[in-house]
């Protein structure tokens, strides 16, 4: 570990080298900048010496590939993880500057979304810290997904411009850079019983990678997490810029870079769908290039790929890595089709994150054939294959084969040719992965049941608690020690002091910091009044119509109703915090956004209801927020519809930090509700199997919106007069078959089972000692849910990989 005197050393050097000043002239942008390329100095000389180690052990390394890593501001992290927080802000303060002003400096990189990336920084972290040889993959998104800003109640996308801070942490590898080919046509040529494939008349980019090294914490371990970026290979036309044609000179070079400007382009139309999937295989394509060329370099041959190598794609999108490496595999290297296919199929495992179709992901045949010829020329070969092995195992069996067809009826089915291809397929909850093998991929596990398992997800515990709540960070090192930082299943021993009374109050008094910390981080950014006085009830996700938003804008309504009829009755004051960005193309979700503004504004003006109930939007969600919210929240609403929602790790952070969970039967809810015991959760609502057979018999929310005049009471209220404005067409989308099938995610069906729950949860608030218990047992129980956990399930049952020795 660096000293003081060391780390002032090295910040006074930065200065010198790269800004020609000394210390006493720095600004405090050039101190972060100098900061930060020392941490990253420290970082690659642990890297170093971390691959040292490895290629004396020759150990197998897992690649993990996913098109987001949600990972959240880095100077905090590392610092933390390499043990030097404390001596850097003494460091600091000496030289006149203060750590947390650079924390604050910093940008979230915009790599990521939702869960999805969310998770996979939460692996990248076990990874790392349990000293597993990995190497991730991903996309240097310039701008992100979007900014979002909410203006007069409508979601604004702007540019997210993080690499303005971010950059500093980019290590530019040009000798790792690889080229990947897009449109063409192909060529075969016959000779001698021996096939040689030709692509021509093609398009070709380069993928220059930017390395982020991630820390462990308290390991020797320093893992890459490498980003893709795209690059032109023509050169600048001087001829057309000299003549005055500039936008002509550099369009092929905006035409490549166009490749890694966004995450997840708009697809409701050709282009976007087009982008997406040239983004898609971007991405797999260098990462294979790239794996396949450190594997040759270290071992000169292929043949031992399967016993070196695991690769893991997490989700559909980057499952054409399965074609990419049986191209290179025959084209380059000539293996015959059966080596080539039995390499990747040792090779790749797959997890998928979804039961909702638009997320499975299936593209036009003619798309793929057009933007990428070869792969799809092989995907055919894969899919004929396939089918001729199922026709033998299930002759005449034409609708099973048709099911599970990579192709059919002019579309590319991903999902499919992901699980035909993976050794594994894991889902990532217990109930989820029931549901794969009972409905989405039934006739898949009928046939190869061997590969299905289960892997539940689980959080970077050592940010979402360590860091992000110091108080209770604090607390529970004075009650159980530290071994829970490396080992969170010893949090089990904080449920000893469930009855102690001075715990408790910390618990209590711990929480209210936190609200106070997050009531004046809103101020600051949104200039939102929270009342820390009331319960923070929040909802903090993704919006989507299977999240259920809009039950929990019915709940409020209800709640609206029932202070207007009762003005002087004694209700528990609450504050409903909503928090998430609706993709830019899914105008449902955008009108939900405006209607909880409009609701906030509505309640705001009305001196009845604003000391009672409130409602915030906190725009732009992203981890920094996800810090300050999760550890001031005191109820969790994870209320999908049972059986949609895959696991979810946002109810973890929550529980983790002492949260109640409001949870359906769903997901990694229904883990969380084993844990911690139905006496410290709020279930509510249907189960699965009862959802699908009230959907299955014909599913009439008129019935309910009839016969329960809460909900009959919320309804007309959404399509009244809310801040002068009316939701008419999420009234319509609850009740009415207008416009297809009302209300898909049944809010209207579990309706009255949650607005009990939630009734129940707000009248325990007041019982101050019980609530307190509940929390601290929710906190003990959260142990099971950490990411290392979930790392181990995949190294010992998926990957065959070991820690290093």
């Amino acid at each position: 570990m660096a000293s003081n005197t060391e780390i002032k050393k090295s910040i006074q050097s930065k200065l010198s080298r790269y800004c020609g000043i000394s210390a006493d002239e720095a600004t405090k942008s050039q101190i972060y900048q100098c900061v930060i390329m020392t941490v990253r100095d420290i970082l690659a000389q642990k890297k170093a010496d971390y691959k040292e180690i490895v290629k004396a052990q020759h150990t197998k390394r897992v690649y993990y590939l996913c098109m987001e890593y949600l990972l959240g501001k880095s100077l905090r992290n590392n610092l933390s993880n390499l043990g030097l927080e404390e001596g850097y802000r003494e460091v600091l303060s000496e030289m006149g500057f203060s750590l947390n002003e650079l924390y604050d400096m910093e940008q979230d990189p915009g790599l990521g979304n939702g869960g999805l990336g969310r998770l996979a920084a939460c692996f990248y972290d076990a990874l790392t810290t349990g000293e597993y040889y990995t190497t991730g993959f991903t996309l240097l998104y310039e701008y992100g997904l979007f900014k979002q800003m909410i203006i007069d109640g409508n979601q604004a996308e702007l540019p997210d411009s993080w690499l303005e801070s971010g950059e500093h942490w980019l290590i530019r590898r040009p000798d790792k850079t690889f080229p990947v080919r897009f449109g063409g046509r192909i060529e075969e040529d016959w000779s001698e019983g021996h096939c040689t494939v030709r692509h021509i008349e093609y398009n070709e980019i380069q993928a220059v990678p930017y390395d982020m090294l991630i820390s462990g914490y308290d390991s020797r371990t320093v893992s890459t997490l490498r980003l893709w970026s795209a690059k032109d290979v023509s050169k600048f036309n001087m001829g057309l810029f000299s003549r005055g044609q500039y936008h002509k000179a550099i369009e092929s070079e905006n035409d490549a870079e166009i490749l890694t400007k966004v995450l997840y382009p708009a697809d409701n139309h050709t282009e976007g769908k087009l982008l997406r999937l040239s983004q898609q295989y971007f991405l797999v394509s260098a990462s294979i290039q790239n794996i396949i060329c450190d594997h040759l370099a270290r071992y000169g041959t292929l043949d031992n790929f399967t016993d070196k190598v695991a690769i893991h794609i997490n989700d559909t999108h980057p499952v054409m890595v399965v074609p990419e490496m049986m191209r290179i595999l025959l084209d380059t290297y000539s293996y015959s089709w059966e080596r080539a296919w039995e390499i990747v199929t040792k090779s790749v495992s797959y997890t998928n994150h979804t039961v909702l179709p638009e997320a499975l992901e299936v593209w036009s045949a003619d798309l793929v054939r057009l933007r990428l010829p070869r792969i799809y020329m092989i995907i055919e070969e894969i899919n004929r294959r396939l089918c001729e092995s199922l026709w033998s195992m299930y002759p005449g069996d034409w609708d099973r084969i048709s099911r599970m067809s990579v192709i059919a009826y002019g579309q590319v089915r991903m999902a499919n040719l992901a699980v035909a291809a993976s050794h594994h397929i894991n889902g990532v909850s217990k109930l989820h992965s029931e549901i794969l093998k009972e409905s989405l991929f039934h006739d898949y596990y009928k046939a190869y049941p061997e590969r299905f398992t289960n892997v539940t997800n689980g959080i970077a515990h050592r940010r979402w608690l360590c860091q992000s709540n110091p108080g209770l960070t604090k607390l529970l090192d004075e009650t159980i020690g530290t071994g829970y930082r490396k080992h969170p299943e010893t949090l089990w021993e904080f449920s000893k002091y469930a009855a102690d009374g001075t715990v408790l109050k910390a618990v209590e008094d711990i929480k209210q910091q936190n609200k106070l910390r997050l009531a004046s981080a809103a101020f600051k950014a949104q200039g939102v009044k929270l009342d820390v006085n009331s319960v923070f009830d929040v909802q903090a996700k993704r919006f989507h119509e299977y999240k259920r938003q809009l039950l929990n804008v019915l709940k409020i309504m209800t709640r609206i109703t029932e202070i207007k009829n009762s003005p002087n009755a004694d209700i528990q004051p609450v504050t409903y915090i909503f928090a998430g960005k609706a993709a830019a193309g899914y105008y449902l979700a955008k009108e939900i956004i405006s209607l909880i503004w409009n609701l906030s504004r509505h309640i705001d003006a009305d001196p009845q209801l604003r000391d009672k109930i409130r409602v915030c939007f906190l725009e732009n969600y992203n981890v920094t927020m996800a810090e300050k919210l999760m550890p001031a929240s005191e109820i969790s609403e994870q209320i999908s519809l049972a059986g949609k929602e895959a696991s979810g790790t946002g109810c973890m952070k929550f529980m983790i930090n002492g949260a109640m969970t409001l949870g359906a039967y769903d997901g990694a809810n229904i883990e969380m509700l084993d844990a911690v015991g139905e006496d410290n959760f709020y279930l509510f609502g249907l189960r699965a199997d009862e959802a699908e057979n009230i959907f299955q018999h014909g599913y009439d929310p008129v019935s309910y919106y009839r016969k329960n005049p809460r909900i009959k009471a919320a309804v007309d209220m959404m399509s009244g007069n809310i801040n002068g404005t009316s939701f008419d067409s999420l009234s319509e989308y609850l009740v009415s078959s207008q416009h297809g099938t009302p209300d898909p995610y049944m809010c209207l069906a579990d309706f009255e089972s949650y607005y009990l729950a939630s009734q129940a949860a707000l009248n325990d608030y007041r019982d101050r000692e019980k609530w307190n218990r509940m929390s601290v047992l929710n906190i003990a129980a959260a142990g099971s849910f950490s990411a290392d956990r979930s790392i181990r399930e995949y190294a010992e049952n998926i990957w065959g990989i070991s820690p290093i020795k």
